[in-house]
């Protein structure tokens, strides 16, 4: 089973989904629109993909003042009622999309569901947030000594009780205050009564965008794709290090932070991100295809047919066929309505593991040589049970692609990665990887391709890469120090 669960028993991750890297979160916020609320279920309906474990709204009404709702599921299962809707007046809300990467590692409680709520002398506040706090085990000892009582097992529950710790005398410079304390990656959506506030950390690991809606709102989202869906106008990424604080008609921008080089986590580009939003100026899609071409051109194989495993692989299939010229095909097909079709599964259901989730084209696959095109490969046992679907349909030959780099290095900046050990690519070469997957050939995109297929010529400046790939090269912008202090080895430097 996976390893976080909601203790709500209506609720149960998907059993087959533990051989991918769980995305994040994801953050959403409006201001100035006549029940923000459900603008910010929409947004989040959008984001859906960021998080699938829980969701919360906060809002803010001068008649009701702050309210808040937070359920374990599906927003579009939670936050469509009316009944629901109407408890968050106001024309202020931010909202969350939850993938537990810090806090409890067994059950998940309803208190770990963000936006978390402050009431501090000069009003409460909210905040929802995109990341990871690597100190935050440190930060945590250190407050509790001081006597903060934390109501969670969350990383984020830290920058409230910094917050609530700072002698500064608006909000807004209480968080700048607890941010410059904090380590990691965070992007932050927060509001106080009258105020929007948005905040990516002085690398700029994880995504923040700005956009306008109509001539007196205003949102900020995790992503653009989210801005679609409520018809705002995308207007600009929120820069690394920066904070905006948003009142009224008046975006105010301020620098909180000691400057540094972006390094933007490239596998927002790679898996993370809705095809369909924009990163850096850039299509995600376009970057997605242009991994296939690259891999095309880095690792070509003779074959009749090149399939996406569905659907994170579909961009890059479609460029690797492109480039190649080997017809591209929907090989394997994927059932878009597991949902919570099996939430206790038998032990003869978990058996037939993938196969609930995807069946192969046996009449297209057979007596074929098949390129199969996926977006990683991190413990490896879902590419097997794929590859044994494929041979059992009757292929004639099987190759892997992959349109990443081996993971062999954990995420700490707000991916849930499995410890070292269990990643493959940390343990085998690549020819050990083919060999224990048993497939006819398996190669990955260089990381050179990859920064190729986003927009550097070339490649990776390895004195000053521009994103962060620590799960591919294991160089880590941000010591991760609480994993360090747990014996975590570092990677020597060359």
């Amino acid at each position: 089973m996976p390893k976080h669960m909601p203790s709500d028993p209506a609720f149960r991750s998907h059993p087959f989904d533990d051989d991918k890297l769980k995305e994040e979160c994801g953050v959403f916020g409006v201001i100035g629109a006549a029940d923000a609320a459900n603008f910010v279920a929409l947004g989040l309906h959008a984001l859906q993909h960021r998080g699938q474990e829980a969701g919360g709204i906060v809002s803010y009404d001068p008649v009701e003042g702050f309210n808040s709702a937070r359920r374990f599921g599906y927003v579009r299962d939670n936050f469509t009622s009316p009944e629901v809707m109407r408890t968050l007046p106001g024309a202020l809300a931010i909202g969350h999309v939850r993938y537990s990467t810090a806090g409890s590692k067994g059950a998940t409680a309803i208190r770990d569901v963000q936006p978390f709520f402050g009431e501090f002398s000069m009003g409460g506040a909210a905040i929802a947030h995109n990341g990871n706090l690597t100190n935050a085990a440190q930060l945590r000892r250190e407050l509790i000594e001081r006597g903060s009582i934390f109501q969670s097992s969350s990383d984020s529950e830290c920058i409230i009780h910094l917050m609530a710790r700072s002698i500064q005398k608006t909000i807004a410079e209480r968080m700048k205050d607890a941010l410059r304390r904090v380590e990691g990656a965070f992007s932050v959506v927060a509001m106080t009564r009258t105020k929007l506030i948005g905040v990516r950390d002085p690398l700029g690991v994880r995504p923040l965008v700005l956009g306008r809606i109509s001539d007196h709102g205003w949102a900020l989202a995790s992503e653009t794709c989210a801005l679609d869906i409520i018809g705002a106008e995308f207007i600009r990424e929120i820069e690394p290090g920066e904070m905006v604080v948003i009142e009224g008609n008046k975006v105010e921008s301020t620098r909180p932070f000691h400057p540094a080089k972006s390094r933007f986590c490239i596998f927002e580009q790679v898996y993370f991100s809705r095809p369909d939003s924009i990163l850096g100026g850039r299509s995600v899609y376009e970057t997605r295809r242009q991994i296939g071409v690259e891999l095309a051109i880095e690792a070509p194989v003779d074959a009749d047919l090149v399939c996406p495993v569905p659907d994170s692989g579909t961009p890059a299939a479609i460029g690797y066929s492109q480039q190649s010229g080997i017809p591209y095909a929907m090989g394997i097909i994927r059932n878009q309505y597991m949902g919570r079709t099996f939430i206790e599964p038998t032990e003869s259901i978990r058996n037939m593991g993938v196969r609930l989730k995807l069946n192969v084209n046996r009449a297209l696959i057979k007596g074929k040589r098949v390129i199969l095109v996926d977006d990683s490969v991190v413990r490896g046992t879902t590419s097997r049970k794929i590859k044994d679907m494929i041979l059992e349909a009757g292929a004639a030959e099987v190759h892997f692609r992959i349109a990443s780099p081996p993971t062999a290095w954990p995420c700490f900046y707000g991916v849930d990665t499995p410890e070292r050990s269990k990643l493959l690519a940390a343990t085998m070469s690549e020819e050990e990887m083919r060999q224990w997957i048993g497939v006819d050939s398996l190669k990955f995109i260089t990381l050179d391709g990859l920064y190729r297929a986003a927009g550097e010529a070339g490649g990776r400046d390895n004195a000053a890469p521009r994103f962060c790939d620590a799960c591919f090269s294991g160089d880590y912008p941000v010591a991760p120090s609480d994993k360090i202090d747990e014996g975590f080895e570092m990677k020597a430097a060359e």
